[in-house]
């Protein structure tokens, strides 16, 4: 194992106050408390801890989840220290009524919601632009959360069908500016988890897949009516121009610049004989 490294950043994702990844050998945390839920799973070694003073380990195949304002610190358990992913939640994400049952469970072995964790990196750790998708991601892994720690299951106001096409006529409103999944349940009076699973069942892709397809044929559209590459980018909603390539590539196999380039070419026809 390499020596100690730290990278921490605060995503443009409702909900998420940090996220930090750290590979430690000798460092050790002394007892603090933060003000955020702390989503934790180590990738390798383990690390020891105390909550309110009460011993505990860390190992991969866990999440640990720690609640606001109770004290707790943090070792390596094994001589070659440790590697983890930690995300910072908001006191009201999980809910402060749940910090007890956290308390007395913090070591959840749930194999889904360690791969959902991990997703939930994946997508905060693909750069600006993936908000929604991270957003949808985040309303499972709190989902499930909550559910280890006995929460109440928050009831769907309307039948799933009607929620979806809800849902979906509110992202074809706002393909350009885009829309975070808190405000999208606000506005129809939902739980994030329900709109994430009544779209996904309704229509065979979540919102954020949904959104970003939108985007692409608006792109493709402006492409093929000859704006440049570097002006499509913001009038089709992505963040900017790399976003806007790294995306093409996923979805088409090309860039912008060359999509357009054949595009004109074929418009423009052979070149004339002699």
């Amino acid at each position: 194992m390499e020596g100690q490294r730290l990278r921490a950043w605060r995503p443009a994702v409702p909900g998420v106050a940090e996220v930090l990844h750290a590979r430690f050998v000798t460092h050790a945390y002394p007892p603090h408390t933060h003000d955020a839920w702390t989503l934790l799973v180590v990738d390798d070694g383990a690390i020891r801890y105390d909550l309110d003073r009460h011993g505990h380990g860390a190992v991969a195949d866990q999440v640990t989840l720690l609640p606001p304002h109770v004290p707790h610190d943090g070792r390596a358990a094994t001589p070659g220290g440790f590697v983890k992913r930690v995300v910072y939640l908001d006191a009201d994400v999980v809910g402060r009524e749940l910090t007890g049952a956290a308390v007395d469970h913090p070591a959840l072995a749930d194999p889904l919601l360690r791969r959902r964790v991990a997703e939930l990196h994946r997508v905060l750790d693909g750069g600006p632009g993936e908000e929604l998708h991270a957003e949808s991601r985040l309303a499972l892994v709190v989902d499930r959360l909550r559910g280890h720690l006995g929460g109440p299951v928050p009831r769907a106001p309307l039948p799933p069908r009607r929620l979806a096409r809800d849902l979906r006529d509110l992202l074809d409103a706002h393909v350009t500016e885009g829309l975070t999944l808190e405000a999208a349940a606000t506005r129809l009076g939902a739980h994030p988890t329900h709109l994430v699973r009544a779209f996904t069942a309704a229509f065979g892709l979540p919102p954020h897949a949904y959104l970003v397809g939108r985007r692409v044929d608006r792109a493709r559209a402006m492409l093929l009516a000859g704006q440049p590459a570097a002006a499509v980018a913001a009038s089709a909603g992505f963040y900017d121009q790399a976003h806007l390539t790294r995306t093409f590539r996923r979805y088409l196999g090309t860039t912008p610049a060359k999509f357009a380039g054949d595009a004109a070419r074929r418009t423009a026809g052979p070149p004339p004989a002699g």
